[in-house]
């Protein structure tokens, strides 16, 4: 099977999906075209950029361990972008793009991939980039010590014994079990391309191949980068770009309408504090267009959500266009149970009608007659307790009582979320869509959030991977998706929009899922 991505006549748009409010992303499906979400890119004000210049950007620590290893689960996300480059990146339409590497192909099973580097690159220090980097930076990832959430992904396919590199720009991958869309699970944010043999130190140097150089790094403290003078595609306009870590979301927000900061990332603004930062004539708000899909996790371990009629009655409880307007202001799009884009190249049009009455007939039979159960929430997200009270209201007219309960934001991913039957959660949208499906509802999924285990759903997905002809496996992901709405734990009523605050003298400003275009954003001529 032979897939070739080649670099000739791609505009960059960047490297970072560094947490400035995430938009839909996916893939680049193997041979027969590509797949992927495909979402109108964040874009603030366009212009003349001047050349040279200090941003400033606000943004929250990821803790007091962060660090500049991309791939840590404490990384300090907001710099990685502008330190590093990956092998693929996710392009604007969804499709894996050229990064480091200029191409790639598979053999006719899916199973052994060769990546085609690009070469004269340099890293910051002046080595130059080889495959043995490459290869360097996906065994690290595996390795058990370095704890990478993306281990989860890739060591079902990829064993370090199976990675080669023939020569200096050739890196070969022949994995465990085919995998059709292979490429596209090297666009996530923590498989950042490192120095062979750095990981003792590259949480403090963050020496990459990325448009930015360290220039001072304190975790959850301050922090500067500043221009790759020899960035293999043309320097940034920015001399340099601050960091400052500031933990609370409101004093971020202050921090901007102070004029302390020119960008804040990582806050999503919700509506009230969007309309105090466009109260400002210096300042303007920027929408991520259904950046967010916001989620109420059943617990399929815990009653009453064993029963598979109670999760479907609950879904057949609440109307999802009710609730994205009362929520989110109508700011977004409906979900219908399905946290896969209706922008994705892969997703099925499929949803239920909501029917009240159904869902009493439902709870009914399984014995939950005039069901009463608690929904967490928390201050830990704007959005959480607006969703949490427009759905419980929502479904009252099934004879449904969601009791909303807030727990404490600071505990709530660790004490509520996956071990509570209710909950309010939420994701960035930007998965390709195997890694998506594959975390929401895989059995033994570390994030699979409903503890959802089906046979059926486990052999489509692997079905799925094995299958090179790009339309067959799109059907087989989508008799995934239909699998998971009809039987799964996941309650989806809508992808809203990602709010950020800048300065309108920040130019250039667009993202793009796991993409930020730290080269061409810079300050207003």
């Amino acid at each position: 099977m032979k897939h070739l991505v080649n670099s000739a006549g791609l505009s960059r748009r960047g490297v970072l999906g560094a947490g400035l409010g995430l938009a839909a992303t996916s893939l680049l499906a193997a041979c027969g075209g590509g797949s992927g979400t495909s979402t109108a890119a964040a874009k603030g004000a366009t212009g003349v950029a001047r050349k040279g210049g200090t941003l400033r950007i606000g943004r929250p620590p990821a803790s007091s361990a962060e660090t500049l290893d991309p791939a840590s689960s404490l990384s300090a996300y907001e710099y990685l972008g502008a330190l590093y480059n990956r092998l693929v990146k996710s392009g604007a339409d969804g499709s894996s793009q050229p990064d480091l590497a200029q191409s790639w192909e598979s053999d006719k099973t899916a199973s052994t991939w060769t990546f085609h580097l690009r070469q004269g690159v340099t890293f910051h220090d002046g080595k130059a980039f080889t495959s043995k980097d490459a290869a360097y930076t996906i065994q690290h990832m595996l390795d058990k010590k370095t704890a990478s959430p993306q281990a989860g992904v890739l060591s079902g396919f990829v064993d370090p014994a199976g990675l080669r590199t023939p020569d200096d720009h050739t890196l070969v991958v022949t994995l465990k079990q085919p995998h059709a869309e292979f490429p596209s699970l090297l666009t996530n944010y923590n498989c950042y391309v490192i120095p062979d043999g750095s990981a003792a130190t590259i949480g403090r140097t963050g020496i990459g191949t990325g448009p930015f150089k360290l220039q001072s790094f304190t975790a959850a403290g301050k922090g500067v980068v500043v221009a790759n003078k020899s960035y293999y595609e043309g320097a940034p306009n920015l001399d340099q770009i601050v960091f400052s870590s500031i933990a609370d979301q409101q004093a971020r927000l202050n921090a901007l309408l102070a004029d302390q900061v020119d960008l804040l990332a990582q806050t999503a603004l919700d509506y009230a504090s969007s309309k105090t930062v466009l109260a400002s004539s210096k300042l303007t708000v920027v929408a991520n267009k259904n950046a967010t899909v916001n989620v109420l996790p059943m617990l399929s371990t815990a009653a009453p959500f064993t029963d598979v009629r109670v999760r479907q009655a609950l879904k057949l409880a609440y109307d999802p266009a009710s609730v994205l307007t009362t929520a989110a202001q109508g700011k977004g799009v409906v979900g219908h149970d399905n946290p896969v884009l209706p922008t994705d190249a892969n997703y099925l049009n499929y949803s239920v009608t909501p029917d009240p009455g159904k869902a009493k007939s439902l709870l009914k039979a399984a014995g939950h007659e005039g069901l009463q159960i608690k929904l967490y929430t928390s201050s830990y997200q704007a959005g959480f307790t607006p969703l949490a009270l427009a759905f419980a209201d929502s479904v009252k007219q099934a004879g449904i009582t969601a009791n909303v309960t807030n727990a404490p934001a600071d505990s709530y991913y660790t004490q509520v979320w996956m071990k509570r039957p209710l909950s309010v959660s939420y994701w960035y949208t930007g998965r390709p869509i195997d890694q998506l499906l594959g975390q929401f509802f895989l059995s033994g999924s570390d994030y699979n959030e409903t503890a959802w285990k089906n046979p059926r759903f486990d052999g489509l997905i692997a079905a799925a991977r094995k299958e090179t002809d790009a339309a067959k496996r799109r059907a087989l992901y989508q008799d995934a998706q239909k699998l998971g709405i009809d039987e799964g734990g996941l309650i989806v009523p809508f992808f809203s929009d990602r709010l950020t605050g800048m300065s309108k003298n920040v130019v250039n400003y667009a993202e793009h899922g796991f993409e930020f275009d730290y080269v061409h954003i810079g300050l207003k001529a």
